[in-house]
């Protein structure tokens, strides 16, 4: 499910030749997030990534080339923190004379994919205290919870239902100007989202809000159980729902889901089954990014 909503990923053609001294003559950028820039000296070049955001990204970048070599791996996956800048490899022409050509391609996405998440942390489920919304897949449901999306957990609810967050951190991503769900192929690219980082570098992520449906903004810090959007039937869906899951970046701009706990009115759930409906607990304050639910910690 979420694996389809990735954006396409960059491939670029260029050529070089041994007569041509330029520095940074390319400047390729991606949403503010992630940009590669090519600093080109005589027959080499020097590819180098850079993240002008606020928030770590994990990016995968693979070069094609002819008559050229790398001074490295020519795949790699790599984390970048806020606003850093590096190198990722420095390309060389084989031969004198004749063209070096080369291409690459790259997708991301927001995220520390050395994040260890942190186990004794107890989630409140997505929506209002005293609501209780029915499972249409749970973790490992077959439909589409499988593989990356093993601990994902889709809610049934009508559009415009209030979610609520269910762990603090801050506000990455936002995507709310899409109006359509479809179950074809290439629908992921129309879900309206929210992504809020964690303080350990993994990602909660809501999906299939309604148009417009996002309450909060970009780097706005959150707490558990803050409303945060609303839900709807937009991207990759057949029926209103929420899809909620717990990511660590892996490769290719994909993630993998993560088991988590949720704490609910009957007590503590290990895995959401489909078919179940959980009631949310009240909120134990009112406001403040605590971690009301964790244990032991």
């Amino acid at each position: 499910m979420r694996n389809q909503l990735q954006l396409a990923a960059v491939v670029l053609v260029l050529a070089i030749t041994s007569d041509v001294i330029f520095a940074k003559a390319h400047d390729e950028c991606e949403q503010d997030f992630f940009c590669v820039q090519e600093e080109k000296t005589g027959d080499n070049v020097s590819l180098m990534a850079e993240n002008p955001s606020a928030y770590p990204i994990t990016y995968t970048l693979e070069v094609h080339a002819r008559n050229m070599t790398t001074d490295g791996p020519r795949k790699i996956t790599r984390t970048l923190r806020a606003h850093e800048s590096q190198r990722i490899m420095t390309l060389s022409k084989k031969r004198s004379g004749g063209d070096g050509r080369y291409r690459y391609n790259y997708d991301w996405t927001v995220g520390n994919q050395d994040a260890v998440h942190n186990d004794r942390y107890v989630y409140r489920l997505p929506y209002a205290s005293g609501k209780s919304y029915r499972v249409i897949q749970g973790f490992g449901s077959r439909f589409s919870h499988t593989g990356l999306e093993q601990f994902a957990t889709d809610f049934r609810m009508p559009e415009g239902t209030p979610v609520h967050a269910a762990r603090g951190g801050i506000v990455a991503r936002i995507e709310e100007g899409n109006s359509v769900g479809c179950w074809r192929a290439g629908c992921g690219k129309h879900a309206n989202f929210v992504v809020i980082l964690h303080d350990d570098g993994t990602t909660g992520e809501y999906y299939h809000l309604q148009k417009d449906g996002a309450l909060v903004d970009v780097g706005e810090r959150v707490f558990a159980g803050q409303e945060i959007a609303l839900s709807g039937n937009t991207g990759h869906t057949t029926i209103p729902h929420l899809h909620f899951a717990v990511y660590r970046p892996v490769e290719w701009g994909k993630t993998q889901s993560i088991a988590v706990r949720f704490a609910t009115a009957d007590g503590l759930i290990e895995r959401t089954q489909r078919g179940s409906k959980y009631l949310a607990t009240p909120l134990r304050q009112a406001s403040g990014d605590s971690d009301r639910y964790r244990s032991n910690n």
